[in-house]
């Protein structure tokens, strides 16, 4: 079962808009992430949730989408996400997070995987202006953007060949495409 989660759960950049995710439905992915490891569990993350069409926008507009689609700015509109979960640090607390963040993350995205939604981990982050357009008090540092919705695009998991390259693709028909290596490759020993 966790297999499959881990399956479903690639990073989903196109969405159904109109699809609400509703307020609950964040927080309860907040609780997962909570619930997560936490280096000497300081627990120093803290968590900005949206799913207000125009707290979006603001959002949408500080970020970056996929480095190796270069001819590719970001979903348009209409396959945009329907809402956003900011992983920020809380700076006194602590000055630095360590991989808690990638933890509380993947927790959040598995979680939605579980409920038919999708995701994406994004830290392509225009964070001083992100700050500014959220009115973020300076001790609470931008880490990570989890955007979230219902997928509108097919990802499929490829192998990938000794001579292949690790960047992902779209097909003619829009597939999203990702490369992985083998298990055996990964495994030394």
């Amino acid at each position: 079962m966790i297999k499959e989660l881990v399956m479903k759960n690639r990073s989903y950049r196109r969405f159904f808009q109109d699809h609400e995710i509703e307020i609950e439905t964040l927080k309860g992915l907040v609780d997962l992430a909570r619930l997560s490891a936490s280096a000497a569990n300081l627990q120093p993350l803290k968590y900005i949730l949206s799913c207000d069409a125009r707290k979006n926008s603001k959002i949408f507009a500080h970020l970056g989408w996929a480095g190796y689609l270069k001819d590719w700015p970001g979903p348009d509109e209409g396959e945009r996400p329907s809402a956003y979960i900011i992983i920020v640090l809380d700076t006194s607390i602590s000055k630095q997070a360590g991989c808690d963040h990638g933890i509380a993350a993947q927790s959040i995205l598995i979680g939605a995987a579980e409920k038919g939604l999708g995701g994406c981990m994004i830290a392509s982050i225009e964070r001083k202006q992100l700050s500014e357009a959220l009115d973020i008090p300076k001790r609470y540092e931008i880490l990570l953007v989890v955007a979230l919705g219902r997928p509108k695009e097919k990802v499929r998991i490829v192998e990938l060949s000794d001579e292949a390259d690790i960047q992902y693709w779209r097909d003619e028909n829009g597939v999203h495409h990702v490369p992985k290596r083998s298990l055996e490759e990964l495994i030394i020993a």
